[in-house]
């Protein structure tokens, strides 16, 4: 290695040498079912209708009034309690990034229920805090009550992430322990409701009875994975600090426009979410009928599943053309276990096809 490149990469933190980057699977050609996307696009008069408004739009100029304007859409589409106000991040990792970076002190600490989203956990890490997690019960993935109060006596978290549903076990854990958490609480509390449009309830209600619940919600799956908008609600006290982080122009013109054009037509995108909704069980019905398979009750656009070989049947339904995400390696409790995101109902025949001949 040239000396200079050598000497210039002893600048970078040890710790991020030695990480590695979150990997995305090339798809090309394949049914595409790994990470959680919404299967449908808009239909072609709509299509037409973005085009010609995304092209309207003055490109030469740095976002300014679209955003506060996107940001204000959103807080009606969720129904922002009084009192509260809203941040937009760059999808929800944004979001997380921003938090972490507002409880950056020294001895600081992030606590989740583990297994949950992996950003939570690499976003401590790479502000140098403490991160904490709670093992769920084994055998349904609920919350452990007494290990998560017992934990933040021990650990006092300045920031606790509760992910509701949870990813990549789709549940919505127990309100009455939800209530505990919030309540043992010396910092703030965030439920993460990337998966709201598929679950029959959220979490909208905390805010206005605990004031350092914070809730936390993305497009990605509304639709618009590929335009990147999160957002996060709550007390304007918080938020305004919130806020303070948030990179200048973290939204383009582009993204803004393309989310508000979204939520003009919010019934296209409910329409599809409730047929997402309806396929979701109908695959939760077929893997339960399928030999050496335990599905496990969702309220996301995703099963989680347990095979005799996750590996196996990983590579199996791969080279069958259809991708999935193999969670074995997330966490020891995910042992053999399966993320299959919901898609159209010709995917998801595929996709039990390609399982079905797989374990055999």
């Amino acid at each position: 290695m040239n000396a200079d490149l050598k000497q210039a990469l002893a600048c970078i933190r040890d710790d991020v040498r030695a990480s590695q980057a979150y990997p995305v699977a090339s798809s090309a050609g394949m049914v595409k079912l790994d990470v959680m996307e919404n299967p449908f696009r808009l239909p072609p008069e709509l299509q037409a209708a973005l085009g010609a408004r995304l092209g309207a739009v003055a490109i030469n100029r740095y976002p300014a009034e679209r955003t506060q304007d996107l940001a204000a859409a959103l807080a009606l589409h969720a129904g922002m309690p009084a009192g509260c106000a809203i941040t937009l991040g760059n999808g929800s990792d944004e979001l997380i990034s921003m938090l972490s970076m507002a409880i950056s002190k020294p001895g600081a600490k992030i606590l989740s229920p583990s297994p949950s989203f992996v950003m939570y956990e690499l976003s401590a890490r790479y502000q140098n805090l403490g991160f904490v997690g709670v093992p769920l019960r084994a055998h349904d993935f609920e919350l452990d009550g007494p290990a998560m109060l017992a934990a933040i006596a021990e650990h006092q978290p300045a920031l606790i992430y509760l992910s509701y549903p949870n990813n990549p076990t789709g549940n919505l854990w127990d309100a009455g322990v939800i209530a505990q958490i919030i309540e043992a609480a010396p910092g703030l509390v965030v439920m993460d409701e990337a998966y709201q449009p598929f679950a029959a309830s959220d979490s909208m209600a905390l805010l206005a009875r605990y004031p350092q619940v914070l809730v936390m919600r993305t497009m990605s799956k509304f639709g618009l994975a590929g335009v990147r908008i999160g957002y996060l609600i709550g007390q304007a006290a918080l938020i305004a600090e919130v806020d303070k982080l948030r990179p200048p122009f973290n939204i383009s013109v582009l993204n803004a426009e393309a989310g508000l054009f979204a939520l003009e037509h919010a019934e296209v995108y409910a329409s599809q979410a409730a047929t997402l909704r309806a396929e979701r069980e109908r695959v939760f019905k077929a893997l339960q009928a399928m030999p050496g398979v335990e599905p496990f009750p969702s309220q996301g656009n995703m099963i989680l599943a347990r095979v005799v070989d996750a590996a196996a049947t990983f590579a199996g339904m791969k080279a069958r053309g259809v991708l999935i995400k193999n969670s074995s390696a997330a966490h020891p409790l995910l042992a053999n276990c399966l993320r299959i995101t919901i898609g159209t109902a010709e995917e998801n025949q595929a996709m039990l096809a390609a399982l079905k001949e797989s374990l055999s």
